[in-house]
């Protein structure tokens, strides 16, 4: 139970870094102070990467403890930050109203940012985690719950001094639902015209990846290898981050998905896919080669992943996004609208065009109503005009006086 933020007047606190050589993060910054309340002696500590960052770390400790704040207090994650004010930051909210913030908080605000401290939330974190629950298809309503409940906590934040200012109130995020609704009435519009413009967009990304994770300048030919599968596949980001070798069936070529790597408390998890059940999805032969590699890689090990990042951990569309600089790639090559979930309809109208039987594309995709998958189809201008010449035909023939007939064969 996180115990009520309390302000006690003018904490002195001591504090010190350790180095602890050989450690990922080798200094410990460490601070001490005196209860107010209880008289009691407290502590706590963190690790850090660099001297500097630990010494930032004291420095903004020490200065909400000099205006009031407990350190114990200054770095609580949002999760039990909003458990101990939550009561203080919906106050005045009619009942009914504090149902849905309250809903949109637990489902969405918690799992996505609820392990970041209260103090390090950014606008960008922000804009990152509603962006992904578009990208999610969580409804409009809900997402404008979840936010109004984050402001009001970091609002109360701002009161108790833990942020400056509130970087919850983003704006401009309904204009993805607009662009939704366009993408809803003609997913088609979206996709890339053909496998050589795919693959110009993946070496395009892997050039723009020299300078993330990397040294000396190398490339990372993972980032091009998800595009193209996810595109071949019509599946996800998320979904591709989750295959794993024992997925694979190299007889058959068939994968069987059975998880996807979302954003959640602590970082990112693996959890079912969104349709609740596997999927079965081809391997066009295309990309069996590359496949084969990435199964390779994994040394036999039926766990290993096939797709990670440069270092060797789970990708997720926000991480595709900045380690290839995709809005200015997509924009340089001329796909000003191209998302990574944009991948996803690529691959779907790809195989609507090849013919693949709606019922079979449905269940590729996981959709749980067919009017979805019929987005996807093509409208083919020569079979509708056979079909009004075959009317034609019947209604110029010779009639029956008693009406069509059924042939005997």
């Amino acid at each position: 139970m996180v115990r009520p933020v309390e302000i006690p007047v003018g904490i002195t606190i001591s504090s010190d870094i350790e180095e602890r050589k050989g450690r990922t993060k080798p200094f410990k910054a460490r601070i001490r102070w005196v209860n107010a309340a209880s008289g009691e002696r407290e502590s706590i500590s963190e690790s850090f990467s660099t001297e500097d960052e630990a010494t930032q770390w004291i420095s903004d400790i020490k200065a909400r403890a000099n205006a009031g704040i407990d350190p114990s207090t200054a770095i609580l994650t949002l999760t039990d930050y909003g458990k101990s004010v939550m009561h203080l930051a919906m106050r005045g909210l009619e009942p009914k109203t504090l149902e849905c913030y309250m809903a949109g908080w637990r489902k969405l605000v918690v799992p996505t940012l609820g392990h970041i401290q209260v103090r390090i939330l950014s606008n960008g974190m922000v804009d990152r985690a509603v962006h992904g629950w578009i990208t999610d298809e969580i409804g409009q309503s809900s997402v404008r719950n979840a936010l109004a409940a984050l402001v009001r906590v970091a609002e109360q934040a701002k009161r108790d001094g833990l942020i400056d200012i509130n970087p919850c109130r983003i704006t401009g995020w309904r204009r993805s639902y607009k662009r939704a609704a366009v993408e809803n009435a003609d997913p088609r519009t979206l996709a890339l015209r053909d496998f050589a413009a795919l693959q110009k967009l993946a070496d395009a990304l892997v050039s723009a990846s020299a300078d993330f994770g990397t040294r000396n300048l190398v490339t990372y030919a993972g980032w091009g290898e998800v595009v193209v599968f996810a595109a071949c596949t019509a599946t996800r980001i998320g979904e591709v981050s989750g295959v794993r070798a024992m997925d694979i069936d190299t007889e058959h070529w068939i994968w069987r998905l059975v998880r996807q790597t979302t954003p959640g408390p602590g970082g990112l998890h693996d959890k079912d896919p969104k349709s609740k059940r596997d999927r079965f999805i081809p391997i066009m032969e295309e990309i069996r080669p590359m496949v084969e590699r990435r199964i390779e890689a994994g040394d036999g090990n039926p766990m290993a992943r096939l797709f990670t990042g440069p270092r060797g951990g789970r990708i997720s569309t926000a991480v595709l996004r900045d380690a290839t600089h995709w809005d200015e790639v997509v924009t340089m090559l001329g796909y000003e609208h191209l998302r990574r979930h944009d991948l996803r309809h690529t691959g779907l109208t790809w195989m609507a065009d090849a013919g693949i039987p709606i019922h079979t594309l449905r269940m590729i995709a996981g959709h749980g109503d067919l009017a979805t998958t019929q987005r996807y189809l093509h409208t083919d201008h020569r079979r509708l005009k056979s079909a009004g010449e075959a009317l034609n035909r019947f209604l110029t023939g010779p009639w029956s006086p008693n009406g069509p007939q059924d042939s005997i064969l």
